[in-house]
């Protein structure tokens, strides 16, 4: 039951972390989501299309890192964890995910604004001229959210694996007599 409710925890938390992001990358360039996107929802309301892209974009982020951080939690000889002792861990991720989509954005919007970076090819003639630079924020901003997600997921589950096996070599076995 606890590994289903980590897995759950994961994903729940990854679609409240999109929701929130999505709110606000799609107030800030709402042409990301109707021409950098494929046409899943029909609506141009940035309400709507933060909260069906921040559920369509990241569950399978979330089960990406549900399953294999309830395996580092659950399996093996140590004490398993629950998964209430994961929500401090998974909502420190989710700031630092936060953080490093917010300095992504700001460094895409003055390296955009400079002229230092440009939107080209397609979505360059595509999304109109004074559109750029706030497409060119949010794309870096959701970049940095999957680039910070995954790395830090892969942290997060190595930590918890050490944490564990740590608490099983600080236990003295059980024919050992202790100092």
């Amino acid at each position: 039951m606890q590994f289903a409710l980590i897995i759950l925890l994961s994903v729940l938390s990854a679609i409240v972390y999109g929701i929130i992001h999505d709110q606000i990358t799609a107030r800030i360039c709402v042409e990301y989501f109707t021409i950098g996107h494929p046409p899943i929802f029909n609506t141009e309301s940035p309400t709507l299309l933060g909260i069906g892209w921040g559920i369509v974009a990241t569950w399978w982020v979330g089960l990406m890192l549900g399953f294999p951080l309830a395996c580092a939690a659950r399996l093996g000889s140590s004490r398993a964890l629950v998964a209430r002792e994961l929500i401090k861990s998974i909502t420190i991720l989710l700031g630092i995910m936060g953080l490093g989509a917010f300095l992504a954005g700001l460094t895409g919007f003055i390296l955009g604004s400079k002229g230092s970076i440009r939107l080209t090819g397609v979505f360059g003639s595509a999304i109109p001229s004074p559109k750029h630079v706030p497409f060119i924020v949010d794309m870096w901003a959701h970049s940095a959210s999957y680039l910070f997600g995954f790395v830090g997921g892969i942290v997060l589950i190595v930590r918890i694996w050490r944490k564990r096996e740590g608490s099983v070599e600080k236990q003295p076995r059980p024919n050992e007599k202790g100092i």
